[in-house]
């Protein structure tokens, strides 16, 4: 007797069913071809940071030092790292105590000017804080009083140190004060010590906008163009165009990081090392598209991370994990390290610190909107099935999550909000509603408070081209 035998089923696949697409490794804001870049990209983003790479998260708050004084900080300088100094446009010059604002250690100075900063010791016996601002002066701070000196011109502009000496601008003109001297401008006598001057060509007729000293070189910085002078004694200073296209926006707009120059200019950030290579732009490609114009621009360094504050924003350049972040709600004048923390001063008279998970005790928002996801072709329909989060949130802290089947998004519609119970991490399906038959779909996360996003993951199933 023959036994009888069925077939056993097996359960077959679902036709064009893609594997899941998950992103848990977050690189950034970036600019281009929305359907084309990586799915690790966001292609707009506001306070979020990459410091917790792979994961994102609400970037650091800011606390607030004392009140407010006038309405814009016009400059911040730093004594020996022992002290921060700050210049407001009442016209005072005050420094912080650790839980005020000093009284005025100066007082009438120009309330419009903006002031540069460097420490010399020049023949002072102790190491004084310099400033300028091209119309009161050259001013030092020696740990007690605030005093002019010298006999350098009074628009003399945008201070720096090179070679132990003390260097000023003003129209096309560089000066350089008697080595280790700061009181003397004017000794032209023929020896080594001298001061020193030159007036410089500008193929565009403009004027020195900036000057940054350093180890081997000085840099002289135009609206359109960039120089260098080499060299240790007047007899041996000499200068050499760098860019006749390429210049900064202003003396707050360049810094020096890892010996690297950086700098904004029109509608671009750009780096330059030295030895006759331009000025390249490469870097700052990917965020371009977020320059919108660099009127009153200004840089800053906290050691690992570079800020860049054009209208609206500052753009954070991560050096470690070369990525690029967006900052916003902080309108910048100047930002300054002291003590090894990044301080900004505000065009609302403050001056901030960053750190801690609040701005000044309010929480933070911010939001993240992904890329365009499709299918291989973005003509060919997809059925998406599953949305889930695995992510972080403070209690209290709020995370909405809307979903747009358009590249411009005009369409977003909120499909669910996640409340923070403290819990280590969540996951939370999303819904994806009316978008189940998108051609292209996009997330946006929008949070209020503190929040850490590990991954996204999206199933869907790719359906027929037509």
């Amino acid at each position: 007797m023959n036994p009888i035998q069925y077939p056993i089923v097996q359960p077959g696949g679902i036709d064009g069913m893609l594997p899941p697409r998950v992103i848990r490794e977050w690189r950034g804001v970036n600019g281009f071809d929305p359907y084309s870049i990586a799915d690790s990209f966001f292609t707009d983003a506001s306070n979020v940071t990459t410091d917790d790479f792979p994961a994102f998260a609400t970037c650091e708050g800011y606390e607030v030092l004392g009140s407010a004084i006038g309405a814009k900080v016009l400059g911040l300088g730093v004594w020996k790292d022992a002290e921060l100094h700050a210049i407001f446009d009442d016209g005072t010059w005050r420094k912080w105590t650790g839980a005020a604002w000093s009284t005025a250690l100066a007082s009438g100075l120009n309330t419009t000017a903006m002031w540069s900063f460097t420490n010399f010791e020049g023949g002072w016996g102790a190491m004084n804080l310099v400033g300028c601002n091209g119309v009161n002066g050259l001013r030092r701070y020696d740990g007690s009083t605030v005093q002019a000196f010298g006999n350098a011109p009074s628009n003399a502009n945008h201070v720096t140190t090179y070679q132990n000496r003390l260097w000023v601008a003003f129209g096309l003109e560089i000066r350089a004060c008697q080595l280790d001297n700061g009181n003397i401008w004017d000794d032209f006598s023929g020896d080594e010590s001298d001061s020193y001057g030159k007036t410089l060509e500008s193929a565009h007729g403009e004027n020195v906008n900036m000057l940054s000293g350093g180890l081997a070189k000085l840099v002289i910085g135009m609206p359109n163009a960039l120089q260098e002078l080499y060299g240790s004694i007047p007899s041996d200073f000499q200068t050499r165009p760098v860019s006749e296209e390429t210049g900064v926006e202003n003396n707050n707009s360049a810094l020096i990081h890892d010996a690297t120059l950086y700098g904004v200019h029109r509608d671009s950030i750009y780096t330059y090392v030295s030895g006759g290579v331009s000025p390249d732009r490469e870097f700052s490609d990917i965020v371009r598209k977020f320059i919108a114009g660099t009127s009153g621009a200004s840089t800053g360094s906290d050691g690992r991370k570079l800020y860049f504050f054009v209208p609206g924003k500052i753009l954070i350049y991560d050096t470690v994990f070369q990525t690029w972040t967006i900052r916003t709600g902080i309108t910048v004048t100047c930002f300054t390290l002291f003590k090894n923390e990044l301080y900004i001063g505000t065009n609302d008279g403050r001056v901030v610190k960053l750190g801690g998970e609040t701005d000044a005790g309010q929480p933070i928002n911010w939001h993240v909107v992904t890329r365009i996801f499709t299918n291989g072709s973005i003509s060919q329909r997809s059925r998406w099935l599953k949305l889930h989060i695995m992510a972080e949130l403070a209690v209290g802290s709020t995370i909405n999550v809307y979903l747009s089947e358009t590249q411009d998004g005009n369409d977003w519609e909120l499909v669910k909000t996640i409340t923070g119970t403290g819990a280590a991490i969540e996951k939370v399906l999303v819904p994806v509603k009316k978008f189940v038959l998108s051609n292209m779909l996009r997330v946006k996360l929008e949070g209020i408070g503190w929040a850490r996003v590990h991954e996204l993951s999206l199933q869907g199933r790719q359906l027929p081209l037509t």
